[in-house]
């Protein structure tokens, strides 16, 4: 396969296992709020490919997920795609900025927040529209329920994403599916030139010991 399918492989696999654990994973919390870890799934796209394709990813998984198994209609797939996106497109950002563990880290902390604080924008505008209250009551549920709902699921997502990652792209590799990353392999590069030199220093070390014996 050349580079581009394999690519398209790897998101075609992303997009059906994010779907399937949708399925299979959704628990319901409280009032219509489920939990689901589909967006860890959409976060490996992003951290491999890129904010674009986590973006792709939650909008297609969405997109089905609204003709197959939805509760809420076009307003629950707005939800979702936004959801996913604000979580897993933040976190691909700061991690292809700073692609090391720390990056992801980082990324994974502030998609989180970011998640957090659009879904409570989300809740305070169109929750009222939705369940059809008024949005002083839903005002005050915005701290009791839809913020520790929104913190659960952003920790939860972000620690199975920072477990399962590495094991993931490793799969991956071994199966050829994607190659090496630049950074990995700049270090590899390096950790052989320095190997490389500490060989030559002993050789050459040993070659004049034997020129100081032969003198001497």
């Amino acid at each position: 396969m050349n580079k581009t399918t394999k690519k398209l492989t790897t998101i075609a696999m992303l997009c059906a296992v994010s779907y399937l654990v949708m399925l299979i994973g959704r628990i319901p919390v409280i009032l219509f709020l489920k939990y689901d870890p589909k967006d860890v799934c959409i976060t490996f796209g992003g951290f491999i490919y890129g904010p674009v394709t986590a973006l792709l990813i939650s909008t297609v998984v969405s997109l089905v997920e609204l003709f197959t198994a939805s509760e809420t209609g076009l307003i629950g797939f707005a939800m979702n795609v936004l959801s996913s996106a604000a979580f897993a497109c933040t976190a691909a950002v700061i991690y292809k900025k700073k692609h090391t563990k720390k990056g992801a880290v980082l990324g994974l902390f502030f998609g989180t927040a970011v998640m957090i604080f659009v879904m409570l924008l989300w809740n305070y505008l169109i929750t009222p529209l939705y369940m059809k209250v008024p949005r002083a009551q839903i005002r005050g549920m915005l701290f009791t329920v839809f913020f520790p709902f929104n913190l659960l699921k952003g920790s939860l997502n972000a620690a199975v994403t920072f477990l399962l990652y590495k094991p993931l792209v490793t799969a991956l590799r071994k199966a050829g599916l994607i190659e090496e990353s630049r950074g990995e392999g700049k270090k590899g590069t390096t950790e052989k030139g320095k190997l490389d030199k500490g060989d030559n220093r002993e050789k050459t070390a040993t070659k004049r010991v034997k020129m100081s014996r032969k003198r001497g």
